[in-house]
């Protein structure tokens, strides 16, 4: 399925509970005060209810509903083919994924778009991807992602779209380094892992929809 290259596209609160003992306030606040904050997970996976892709062309709606799933969403994938405008050409680039994800979070500014335009990912937009999963996913949702071409898994398995595909990334490990994809495409590989920097150049010339 062929798909267009995107065009232009802590505070922390802490409660403080009354002690029997009267200690004082301000007391109570340095002894929080003194306690380290709480450190970024260093993996982080979320729960896909998965279904697969039920033709060869919805891969776009598809890989939507997968990421909505974990926010516990259940949205009809043929009502989200006609939102997206999907044909059995597909559906033309991320810039019409991420409104449907928004409308269905309930938020504006829920995701954004965002371009690799090059042919091949360089370190900074390879950086800028890892950030995204980790903060989308740390937020308690999943990546969509327009994919072009062949990459390989961490257990070495090729997995190969040259006219185009949509993913969805759920997870991270290894400070983002390695990501969990969910793949609407085949049920027998419905989830696998890949490092950042193979998606970033899997992603090249097209572009993901992100918190």
């Amino acid at each position: 399925m062929r798909t267009d290259i995107l065009r232009k596209t802590t505070l922390t609160v802490a409660g403080i509970a009354a002690t029997t003992g009267g200690i004082a306030g301000p007391a109570i606040a340095a002894h929080a005060a003194d306690k380290p904050a709480p450190k970024p997970a260093a993996e982080r996976e979320l729960h896909v209810r998965y279904q697969a892709q039920p033709n060869f062309y919805y891969c776009g709606p598809a890989a939507a509903r997968n990421a909505l799933s974990v926010q516990d969403k259940n949205i009809d994938v043929d009502t989200m083919a006609k939102e997206m405008g999907t044909t059995e050409n597909g559906t033309n680039s991320i810039n019409d994924i991420t409104p449907v994800l928004n409308k269905e979070t309930g938020k504006t500014d829920a995701y954004h778009s965002v371009e690799i335009r090059d042919s091949k990912a360089d370190d900074k937009q390879t950086d800028k991807l890892r950030t995204d999963i980790v903060r989308t996913v740390d937020g308690g949702r999943a990546v969509v992602a327009n994919i072009a071409g062949t990459a390989t898994d961490t257990d070495g398995n090729t997995h190969s779209f040259e006219g185009g595909h949509y993913i969805s990334v759920v997870g991270y490990h290894d400070n983002g380094k390695t990501v969990t994809i969910a793949d609407s495409a085949n049920p027998n590989t419905a989830s696998y892992r890949m490092s950042v920097d193979n998606l970033a150049d899997w992603i090249a010339t097209r572009g993901y929809s992100t918190s």
